[in-house]
């Protein structure tokens, strides 16, 4: 148990907003970074074509859309050792599958405000021909058209209150004309090779389209960050750099009952009740993410949520 709560803890302050922010072309003030948890698709297809060096195509396309986060420079991202760790020490997804419960357990855990999860239903090739459209296949040769599909149901989890706050389906296809069109399985194949692939450029348009889906989903969320301690007065947030300069207060909150609906046992949320007032007194430790601070006002404990002041729930 002891070291279950050491590892909670330093993930709870490795959680911090990163001191990066989003540089703003239109002169406003940066945003703050959003904490995402990317976790492993499940993959529903039918296994013809695999990811480079021998992935699985849900792996893949996690490793890919976590990059794709992390160099928007609007996420701060955890990495899938840091999600396997809790995952481990929790004993959650020992099925293999990540559902919507132990995604928004193990964000929660990690200080991620949104988790994200789904399933690959479809990854590799059409073919046409004069004789017509034939099955989905990873063997090429002998057509005038061959054309890559991947398919992607993607969810974003509130990991506040486990629910589901988008669900979408995002289907990317490329095509080229030809009679001896490339579609290796790429088991064994180079980065470079799948990039360059009509798979590949499918594979990088779905991600392109998760990405803005969650742009759209979480610029309409309130920032928040957590009080990892308390003691003597004080206490330390998961945020720092920008997002938490000396000087400035924030308002805290702290959830109530989790309410659930009787008939389908889904998770309606909590109330959040202000619970005091904290103000910035400087920087923890030399990572930059994470902020010494002093209780202004109120008895707060370790897990209550900071938000800014106009961002009161």
């Amino acid at each position: 148990m002891k070291r279950i709560a050491y590892v909670l803890t330093m993930l709870a302050v490795v959680a911090g907003v990163s001191a990066a922010t989003i540089a703003r072309a239109d002169g406003k003030a940066p945003q703050a970074q959003k904490r995402i948890a990317v976790f492993k698709f499940d993959d529903k297809t039918d296994h013809s074509v695999s990811w480079y060096g021998g992935k699985s195509a849900g792996d893949g396309l996690a490793d890919m859309l976590t990059t794709a986060l992390v160099k928007s420079g609007h996420y701060r991202v955890f990495e899938r050792k840091e999600i396997d760790a809790v995952m481990s020490e929790q004993r959650l997804g020992a099925s293999g599958n990540v559902t919507q419960e132990s995604a928004a357990k193990a964000g929660k855990l990690l200080g991620a405000q949104f988790a994200v999860i789904g399933a690959i239903t479809e990854f590799g090739y059409k073919q046409r021909s004069t004789g017509g459209l034939l099955k989905m296949s990873g063997i090429g040769g002998g057509v005038s058209q061959t054309t890559a599909v991947i398919a992607v149901d993607v969810r974003f989890v509130d990991t506040e209150t486990g629910e589901v706050v988008k669900a979408e389906t995002v289907r990317k296809q490329k095509s080229a004309m030809g009679a001896h069109v490339s579609t290796d399985q790429f088991a064994g194949g180079s980065q470079s090779k799948f990039d360059d692939s009509l798979v590949g450029k499918a594979a990088r348009d779905a991600v392109d389209g998760v990405v803005e889906l969650l742009d759209q989903q979480s610029g309409g969320g309130a920032w928040s960050a957590k009080i990892v301690s308390v003691g003597d007065g004080a206490c330390v947030i998961n945020a720092g750099g920008d997002n938490a300069k000396t000087g400035q207060r924030f308002l805290v909150f702290r959830p109530g009952e989790e309410l659930k609906d009787p008939d389908t046992g889904e998770s309606l949320g909590s109330k959040e009740d202000q619970v005091g007032e904290i103000e910035v007194t400087g920087a923890f430790g030399s990572t930059g993410r994470a902020s010494n601070c002093k209780i202004v006002s109120g008895t707060l404990q370790p897990g209550d949520i900071v938000r800014t002041k106009g961002d009161k729930k």
